[in-house]
């Protein structure tokens, strides 16, 4: 009996600590994301868009308007295509669309269906004065709403210029891990992503060209920005979207791949990462793509050579 209750007690302290631990773990990522409140401060306008706010980023001048849409899990999109879309806003309008739960909009709970992602972001470029056609500049998954746009919309898109963009068939085959995805987003908001070492050092910020205000501003909303409940409603969706965006056929217009190596995070191997998308623009008349031996987020490492084949490129149009 005095052995068992012996027992009950360590197993009562060891929750009791663990209990003061993650209390004290989350009192101190309050008190950081206080001490951060003015690093969080919106870079771009926030518009209304369904009854929320959501941040978009406008700059340059020109015609043609270039529309950056982010990969899934990229907590801040506008810092994160700095490096490449500060090189031409001088010849095109630039504009970066936050999507609810990603930099400075609003996490939002609601459906994450290929719909209602390209009308919240449909409606927040409206809301900002900016009008079709576009230039639709998807990275990795924001590649389906690109494509989906195109097909629904094509009097509104010119041009997809895909950076390392996601096609439908990446998602037949690729392990999405939704339990583990909870577990992050859980840890993140009780502020256990402070103590892992260089975690939050994005390749924006370790390739790229922000300024060391900018890197600080990145690294606020990382901790503010990850794995939130509306990039895991994504990620619940995604392989429906793509079933979706493939079903519709493949759209046909002018189209510029850049094709990474496939590491970064994609799961996949050099020589598969690189097939499908291959595949997927040989169907289309007006398609080019570029492989780039560099990995995922190809604009925070070869932001100078893919502004100059943009340009190439658009300039064909």
């Amino acid at each position: 009996m005095r052995k068992r209750k012996s027992v009950w007690k360590i197993i009562f302290i060891v929750i009791a600590a663990v209990l003061i631990l993650l209390l004290v773990i989350y009192i101190n990522h309050q008190i950081h994301l206080k001490e951060e409140t003015a690093l969080r401060l919106p870079l771009g306008q926030m518009v209304e868009v369904d009854g929320h706010n959501m941040s978009i980023y406008v700059e340059g001048t020109g015609d043609t308007t270039l529309v950056f849409m982010s990969g899934g899990g990229t907590c801040s999109p506008i810092l994160d295509f700095k490096s490449l879309y500060s090189l031409f806003s001088d010849q095109y309008q630039i504009a970066v669309v936050e999507k609810f739960g990603y930099g400075f909009s609003d996490v939002v709970d609601k459906g994450r269906d290929i719909d209602s992602i390209l009308e919240d972001t449909r409606a927040a470029l409206a809301a900002a004065g900016l009008n079709a056609p576009y230039v639709l500049c998807p990275h990795s998954m924001s590649g389906l709403e690109a494509l989906y746009w195109a097909q629904k919309y094509p009097d509104e898109i010119s041009a997809i210029i895909g950076l390392d963009m996601a096609v439908p068939e990446y998602y037949d085959s690729m392990n999405i891990n939704i339990p583990v995805m909870h577990i992050t987003g859980w840890a993140a908001n009780i502020g256990v992503t402070r103590f892992i070492p260089g975690i939050s050092d994005s390749d924006a910020i370790k390739y790229g060209t922000l300024s060391d205000e900018e890197k600080e501003i990145y690294r606020a909303i990382f901790y503010s920005r990850t794995a939130t409940v509306t990039m895991i409603n994504e990620m619940e969706r995604v392989k429906e979207n793509a079933e979706k965006v493939n079903s519709m056929g493949v759209p046909q217009l002018p189209m510029l791949l850049f094709i990474s190596d496939g590491s970064g995070g994609t799961g996949f191997d050099k020589e598969t990462w690189r097939k499908i998308p291959i595949e997927y623009i040989s169907q289309i008349q007006e398609g080019e793509y570029i492989e780039l031996d560099c990995p995922h987020y190809v604009h925070d490492y070869e932001y100078k050579a893919i502004s100059e084949s943009i340009i190439a490129f658009l300039s064909k149009q």
